[in-house]
C-alpha cells in the first residue's frame, strides 16, 4: 500500500479501525489507491455514520423517552 494511502488511513480513527476489522481492503487499497473513497462510504455504514442510520437512533431515543413519561404518568396519577 502506498505510504500516503496509509498515513491518510491513519490520520482518521475510525478508517484505521475499520481496516483492521476488515483487512481485504489492504490488497484493495494496494491494487488502487483510488478505491479510498468507497472505504470511506463502507466504514460511515459499518459504524452507523449514515444519515438514515443517525435518524433512526434519533427516533429510536425520542421513542423511549416517550415511553419514559408516559410510564412516569403512570406512576404520578393519583389513586
Amino acid at each position: 500500500m502506498r505510504s500516503d494511502v496509509l498515513q491518510y488511513i491513519r490520520s482518521k480513527p475510525e478508517l484505521h479501525k475499520y481496516l483492521r476489522y476488515k483487512p481485504y481492503w489492504y490488497r484493495k487499497l494496494g491494487r488502487d489507491p483510488g478505491l479510498i473513497s468507497e472505504m470511506e462510504k463502507e466504514a460511515k455504514y459499518f459504524f452507523g455514520k449514515t444519515f438514515p442510520q443517525r435518524m433512526d437512533r434519533l427516533n429510536n431515543n425520542m421513542n423511549m423517552a416517550m415511553m419514559f413519561l408516559e410510564m412516569m404518568r403512570g406512576f404520578a396519577a393519583p389513586k
